[in-house]
């Protein structure tokens, strides 16, 4: 089982008095409600992180050298199948 620490935070009060009904309703301890709160957000970050990466690497756009030299092998391929005898 995982060790617990104990810590201290502020908040504002409006916020403060959410949490509470938000616990009672969920009829979980105000300490479980921000583990649960903690825990969503870290996941949701990395989340985003993974997303961010997963974007940059297909971010990587050919530029025009690359597009025309593209191009110019779909030119040759294509005539060299109507050259083929099928």
């Amino acid at each position: 089982m995982a060790t617990s620490v104990k810590t201290a935070i502020s908040i504002q009060e409006e916020l403060f008095k959410e949490v509470n009904r938000l616990a009672r309703e969920l009829n979980v301890s105000r300490s479980k409600l921000f583990v649960m709160a903690v825990q969503d957000y870290i996941k949701k970050h990395e989340s985003q992180n993974l997303l961010f990466q997963i974007n940059k690497a297909f971010s990587d756009l050919s530029d025009s050298d690359e597009l025309k030299v593209h191009s110019k092998m779909r030119q040759k391929q294509a005539k060299n199948l109507e050259s083929e005898s099928w």
